[in-house]
């Protein structure tokens, strides 16, 4: 019995190892290509984060290049990126229930839509389509490069916030208030 057992145990490890080794692997920090990022900020009582991927420009067209405009596409890789909010708040002055979102945009030339969709724990591609909380307009702004793309908080006060998403030269800003 305790031969079977044995022959038994060892078996589902050789299954579970081949299958990691037929996958390439554990998955960690150094196999990425878009390393994992967090940001978070208080303004007042609200607690805001975002958690995403960072793909790098590696010298490629962005905007209009490999994120045609006029599409729908995930601001990261590999998961889509998520907002979270402990508290309703004003995004550009339309508000959004606390909560976690994934993030998107169709980004054009002069005007970018933000979508934040309530299916918040979902890859970075398909788009959960009929989930969408809240959809807003802002207009991009020229930045420095920023090889990796990345979101930040560079206004946080009690009372607003501006969250950005930057990538090459192209800064999108979104104003944040409670609600």
């Amino acid at each position: 019995m305790k031969t079977r057992t044995r022959i038994w145990r060892l078996s589902a490890v050789a299954v579970v190892c081949a299958g990691v080794a037929a996958c390439g692997g554990l998955p960690n920090g150094k196999d990425r290509k878009s390393q994992p990022a967090m940001v978070r900020q208080r303004m007042g009582a609200t607690e805001l984060a975002v958690v995403y991927n960072r793909p790098a420009a590696r010298g490629r067209k962005l905007f209009g290049g490999i994120v045609p405009y006029g599409q729908l596409w995930n601001p990261g890789a590999d998961e889509a990126t998520r907002l979270e909010t402990n508290q309703d708040v004003r995004l550009n002055g339309q508000v959004l229930p606390a909560g976690k979102y994934s993030i998107w945009a169709i980004p054009q030339p002069g005007e970018w839509t933000l979508i934040f969709s309530r299916a918040h724990d979902v890859p970075h591609v398909p788009y959960p389509e009929g989930k969408d909380a809240l959809r807003i307009r802002v207009r991009p702004e020229a930045g420095s490069h920023m090889e990796s793309l990345g979101f930040s908080f560079p206004i946080a006060t009690a009372d607003s916030a501006v969250l950005t998403l930057q990538w090459g030269s192209v800064v999108v800003p979104i104003r944040i208030e409670p609600a």
